[in-house]
């Protein structure tokens, strides 16, 4: 199993069990441990993971971080834990005085369903205010997880994740921006927007009618790709429609051009119970239909009653090559009927009438 694959599964798990999850422990044993033997490392191994390994600064308060990651006899990932309902806003200044107190350079905050990992990257030994990666286990994007794996015992390199992070933490916080321009953008975001269209001079009067502008100008130019997205989706489904017809229209083509050669190799017999099955479903179908519109098509396992010479308007197939008779009625759905004899056809005359009403109409 792959890494991918032993994410889902977990994701899984964690989203059945969560309810019956009462109390932090049950959290670390239920989700958190799974989540660390999942990057590969040894949760009972204590040169590979230490739980409750002090983290107090002072020596004074006893204070503990719930798991370290152990790489060459030093602490490279502290792991704090919590509820899995708790808020993890309110414990980031926690993670952050045990984050003082080692060498390690990344901690990861986390409720068994959200993990948030920092860095030093700003200062050395001081964890920054922001993660640079947010992982919600349920909702993971395929980048994220492959961002993960990076912490995979077998790939984990502090050098090359920290210059990741650093790319990470500056394009969330872009984003963060942009998101937040977008939504509601500001006088310094659009004094610089107009300044790149008015010829004027910016003052605060042509900042707040731009301000509105540029509102109705993000909402339009997000339409415009959501639009064309849309379109190009909608056309490679269509392609591939046609492509699924004319796959099918070739196999029809196939399998009549295989029904023909038997036919005309007496491979097919038109028995006389198929021809009478054939009269009565013709007599209780003319009601709707044109009676020269109703005719019938054999081939090797069925015998077809059908309308204007095509299979798509089948009425129904009678089964008679066998020691059991079947007449399946055909339609939205196909109803199978055992028959003990041909006037029991009649039983189903309703049935066969619905049939008929779908194919009364002749396509314009």
């Amino acid at each position: 199993m792959d890494f991918k694959d032993q994410f889902k599964q977990l994701a899984e798990r964690v989203s059945s069990l969560k309810e019956q999850i009462q109390t932090e422990e049950a959290t670390k044993n239920a989700f958190i441990m799974p989540f660390i033997q999942m990057l590969g490392y040894d949760v009972f191994n204590p040169l590979e993971v230490v739980p409750e390994m002090d983290c107090d600064i002072t020596k004074k308060k006893g204070e503990k971080i719930d798991y370290a990651i152990i790489k060459d006899g030093e602490p490279v990932m502290l792991i704090e834990c919590k509820h899995w309902k708790q808020d993890l806003n309110l414990h980031e200044t926690q993670l952050a005085r045990y984050f003082v107190s080692s060498r390690s350079h990344f901690g990861v905050l986390t409720n068994g369903l959200v993990y948030r990992f920092y860095a030093d990257l700003e200062e050395v030994n001081i964890m920054d205010k922001t993660p640079f990666l947010e992982i919600d286990i349920e909702n993971a994007k395929e980048a994220q997880i492959e961002e993960l794996k990076k912490f995979h015992k077998s790939y984990f390199e502090v050098d090359s994740i920290l210059s990741t992070a650093s790319e990470l933490k500056y394009l969330n916080e872009l984003r963060s921006v942009i998101k937040s321009e977008f939504q509601s953008p500001s006088a310094d975001f659009v004094r610089l927007l107009a300044k790149r269209v008015y010829d004027g001079s910016v003052t605060q009067k042509i900042v707040d009618q731009f301000i509105v502008l540029t509102k109705r100008s993000i909402a339009s130019y997000v339409n415009d790709i959501i639009s064309e997205r849309l379109n190009v989706a909608i056309q490679s489904t269509a392609a591939e429609n046609d492509n699924a017809r004319t796959q099918s229209e070739t196999q029809s083509e196939k399998r009549e051009e295989i029904q023909e050669d038997a036919v005309s190799k007496g491979q097919i017999v038109t028995t006389s119970e198929e021809k009478e099955g054939y009269y009565i479903v013709k007599s209780i179908a003319r009601q709707f239909i044109d009676v020269e519109r109703i005719g019938y098509k054999d081939v090797q396992s069925y015998f077809a009653v059908i309308v204007d010479g095509t299979p798509r308007k089948t009425i129904c197939r009678l089964y008679f090559n066998s020691v059991k008779k079947y007449l399946v009625v055909c339609g939205a759905k196909e109803i199978k009927h055992l028959l003990s004899s041909l006037d029991e056809i009649y039983a189903y005359a309703e049935e066969l009438r619905d049939v008929a009403l779908l194919y009364s109409k002749i396509d314009e």
